[in-house]
């Protein structure tokens, strides 16, 4: 969702995440290592960690199992963050939405961990509702109207992709809305007060 995200951001809106000075290679680039770190990386790394034994089960089903993949994403979530941040300081200095934007994903994902050492939150609807605040946040704050029509497919699909979940049994409504609303309330505090 990460890169889908900041995907639609540079090539619908370039200016609102100070992009629009690159070429779409130099976005293309830039979105491949996103994808490579907020889900490359960490797909493998809970497929490590399934093989190993640390977790039972791809689907992660119970808590025992969601706990270590969510604080081991967050933290290559955050080298992303860093990465973004410092170590490409002349593009930070264009463009630190970028860092905002990843670093509110990062404290999602953390947030989400945190929450399944006791209860099984929706990671699902945290991606979802994160994607859906950061669009609607950018469309309101900047007056972006080019992100009505984006943003009502993706109503649909979520609706679609929680749909799902509650038919596969892999949560209940409470999880599913509790991560909705966390996705939303993270990703309209960060886009209303710093983007």
């Amino acid at each position: 969702m990460p890169t889908f995200l900041l995907g639609m951001l540079f090539f619908t809106t370039p200016a609102v995440v100070g992009v629009d000075l690159f070429t779409p290679t130099v976005r293309f680039t830039l979105l491949g290592f996103v994808g490579m770190t907020t889900f490359v990386i960490p797909s493998l790394g809970i497929y490590y960690l399934y093989r190993a034994g640390y977790v039972q089960s791809l689907h992660l089903d119970n808590l025992a199992d969601r706990r270590l993949p969510y604080f081991l994403t967050a933290l290559l979530y955050g080298f992303a963050t860093y990465f973004f941040r410092y170590q490409l300081a002349a593009l930070s200095e264009l463009s630190p939405q970028i860092s905002t934007i990843l670093a509110s994903i990062t404290v999602s994902i953390t947030l989400v961990g945190v929450i399944s050492l006791r209860w099984k939150i929706s990671a699902h609807g945290t991606g979802f509702g994160g994607l859906l605040g950061a669009i609607f946040g950018i469309a309101v704050k900047f007056n972006e109207s080019i992100l009505l029509y984006p943003l009502l497919s993706l109503i649909v699909l979520g609706g679609l992709l929680m749909s799902a979940r509650l038919h596969l049994n892999a949560h209940t409504p409470a999880q599913i809305g509790a991560g909705i609303g966390l996705g939303l309330l993270v990703s309209l505090t960060t886009v209303w007060w710093f983007v």
